[in-house]
């Protein structure tokens, strides 16, 4: 998952993107899970919000699906890295790790999801 992520960091943010010129938080987890563990994910963070099983924040893995309400309909969506870190395509500092207990961020947290082949 680090060399996908090394391969996309400071991508810049562009909501519909999918290509390293600019990417959206669902396409950079659709792309890292193809890469990584050769699973299709669905295309939106909405669709990939529902994949899987919802799992308790305490038993969440590398690999998971980190989600997050920014807004009270518009959701964002990251991988979980371990040790509180996940990464994402940000909309203000494009592909980067960022901490889960950064206030913004745990103030959006909404939910983990565990999705298996």
């Amino acid at each position: 998952m680090y060399q996908f992520y090394n391969e996309w960091e400071g991508t810049p943010y562009r909501l519909g993107g999918t290509k390293k010129s600019g990417i959206d938080c669902s396409a950079f987890v659709q792309k890292a899970f193809v890469e990584a563990y050769k699973m299709s994910l669905p295309r939106t963070t909405r669709q990939q919000s529902k994949q899987g099983v919802e799992m308790s924040w305490s038993d969440a893995q590398q690999g998971d699906l980190v989600f997050f309400k920014t807004k009270r309909s518009t959701y964002h969506v990251g991988i979980y890295l371990g040790n509180k870190q996940f990464m994402h395509a940000s909309t203000s500092k494009g592909v980067i790790i960022s901490r889960i207990d950064n206030p913004y961020w745990a103030s959006k947290f909404w939910q983990v999801r565990r999705v298996t082949m």
